[in-house]
């Protein structure tokens, strides 16, 4: 997903995001506020990844809702 329309659909997608990762706190959603490399570094964070892993991450998940949504 584009780091614009991920930003602009952040309100609608932070609650599937938590879902994804249920180790993300309600503040790191906040803190994340639609920004996708803050998303990664907190899942760094959170789950231990090394940033290729997390931005793999990202991307499968971003795939798989773009699909779902389209």
């Amino acid at each position: 997903m584009d780091n614009n329309v991920f930003k602009g659909k952040w309100k609608q997608i932070k609650g599937e995001t938590q879902k994804q990762w249920g180790k993300l706190t309600n503040d790191d959603i906040d803190v994340i506020d639609g920004e996708r490399e803050k998303l990664i570094g907190k899942l760094q964070e959170r789950y231990g990844y090394a940033k290729d892993r997390a931005e793999q991450e990202y991307t499968d998940w971003s795939n798989k809702h773009n699909s779902t949504t389209v």
